[in-house]
């Protein structure tokens, strides 16, 4: 679960934001974007009195704090999950895979892994993801009815090509085809909205 929390509300009380950190402190977030309040123009809450900037950079700066003590992956080391590789890491070291919470787990950049699924180790934590390793014996899986397009290869065309990546559920050498009724097995999401 991700959330966004505005400090210094005009209307925000004392109780209103011990709340806030009681609610903070209950579920961890493992990622938390904190942001003082601005009035922008032409808004009800712009023409509100508003709280001393003292009070809101105190309160931010106590939620910032604990949000940083925070690690929502500890101790998972050695847990193993499904996982869906979507992207590449920042830092360009890493592919960027999700486990069915939505969670990072950074796996090796090896080409082939692009857009599979396949289960993992997870071998460290950080604060904000988990580094997992292939375990040998998972197989590799492309959720998709069709091959990913290759570097440069356009969308739509006609010819052989064409006629083979539409192919539904075929076996390839590296992956196993799966149809999109079955992906909610792997992942399920869940939207909060915090007031």
């Amino acid at each position: 679960i991700i959330t966004d929390i505005i400090c210094g509300f005009p209307t925000e009380t004392d109780e209103d934001f011990q709340e806030t950190m009681e609610l903070v402190k209950r579920h961890n977030f493992p990622s938390l974007f904190i942001n003082q309040f601005f009035p922008r123009p032409g808004t009800p809450a712009a023409k509100m009195k508003r709280i001393s900037t003292q009070i809101v950079k105190s309160r931010t700066r106590e939620l910032s704090e604990y949000f940083q003590t925070v690690k929502p992956y500890e101790g998972r080391e050695g847990k193993i999950y499904s996982v869906l590789v979507t992207e590449t890491s920042h830092d360009g070291n890493y592919y960027v895979a999700h486990n069915e919470f939505y969670e990072q787990v950074l796996v090796p950049k090896l080409p082939e892994l692009m857009g599979k699924m396949f289960k993992v180790r997870v071998v460290s934590t950080s604060k904000f993801s988990m580094i997992g390793e292939l375990i040998d014996d998972s197989q590799v899986i492309r959720p998709s009815l069709a091959d990913a397009l290759q570097l440069g290869q356009v969308s739509g065309g006609a010819g052989k090509e064409a006629t083979e990546n539409s192919a539904p559920l075929r076996q390839t050498n590296t992956s196993t085809l799966m149809q999109p009724s079955q992906l909610h097995k792997y992942f399920k999401t869940t939207f909060i909205l915090v007031l």
